[in-house]
């Protein structure tokens, strides 16, 4: 459909009449559980109003119509692409990783090898441009190693040895509701500016320099499973050991993040831990979980109900 100058009356006007804007964040919200309050309208009409001139719509309700339509699937999903928040980086909240690093994966290791069950899966929802599911299988191919430095294997490990020691299974599932921020993380090449936080140790090990850039080694990226997941949805996936979902929450509302948590506890083994962001909190949300707390680093382990 060819825009017409005469009827682009509200991308002239750049505004949402009160009732269109209702209109859009239930449609949103329905979609995805994002909450678009009066402090993030402007922000919500920005991007309405960029996808209106691509589609070439001539008013909001015939874009409307298009979102809603059975051929407009592929519309909403680029515009919930343009409407996510993608600011991520390697190691990002360092006391958080240290946390994972040096004391949950060691509780897991020495729970799992007691209980004979040698896997572990980590779940990153929200995973962006993949620097945190990256930065997570680094990080536990490091606790694997160092594990095993104190407690030796009884039988000789292959050579050279692998990132993850027999018989232990390492799955790091990563999803986003963008797809373009997924084909970012599959590729898994980053520019020197992307890697300012990550030490020499780490680009030698788990990159190669390819140019003026670096890409994450096949073995690493073997360990990761990238997936479009909406976390509306009830299909999440299942039986993890632990599940980092940061920075994600604050764009819901509390209902839904309520819903989303209890999702979270289901889709947690037992005992498993959540990771939120900085800035968010369990607190009044739910008490399935309690916190766990060292040297300024945060998660909340799942309670099991006692029969």
């Amino acid at each position: 459909m060819k825009i017409d100058d005469s009827t682009s009356a509200l991308a002239q006007a750049g505004s949402l009449s009160e009732s269109e804007l209702k209109l859009l964040q239930v449609l949103v919200y329905q979609e995805c559980g994002l909450h678009f309050d009066e402090r993030r309208a402007h922000f919500l009409q920005d991007r309405l109003l960029r996808r209106m001139r691509a589609c070439q719509t001539p008013s909001f309700y015939s874009y409307y119509r298009l979102l809603t339509s059975s051929e407009g699937k592929r519309e909403m999903s680029v515009l919930l692409e343009n409407l996510a928040i993608h600011e991520t980086s390697f190691f990002r909240n360092k006391a958080q990783f240290d946390l994972f690093h040096k004391v949950i994966m060691e509780e897991l290791l020495q729970r799992k090898q007691e209980r004979r069950d040698c896997s572990l899966r980590v779940w990153s929802a929200g995973c962006s441009t993949g620097q945190e599911p990256y930065t997570i299988t680094m990080l536990m191919c490091d606790a694997l190693s160092y594990y095993y430095l104190r407690n030796p294997l009884p039988y000789e490990t292959p050579t050279p040895k692998p990132l993850v020691p027999p018989p232990w299974k390492v799955e790091v599932l990563a999803s986003d509701i963008s797809y373009t921020a997924l084909r970012t993380a599959q590729d898994g090449v980053y520019t020197d500016a992307q890697m300012e936080a990550v030490d020499f140790a780490y680009r030698l090990r788990y990159f190669d320099k390819v140019g003026d850039k670096y890409a994450v080694k096949k073995a690493v990226k073997d360990l990761v499973r990238f997936d479009f997941h909406n976390l509306k949805t009830e299909f999440l996936p299942q039986r993890n050991d632990v599940i980092f979902c940061r920075n994600v929450m604050i764009y819901f509302d509390e209902p839904e993040q309520k819903r989303l948590v209890d999702k979270f506890y289901r889709c947690l083994n037992p005992e498993g831990y959540l990771f939120l962001g900085h800035a968010e909190s369990l607190f009044g949300i739910s008490e399935k979980f309690r916190m766990v707390h060292r040297e300024n680093g945060t998660a909340y382990q799942r309670v099991e109900v006692k029969a």
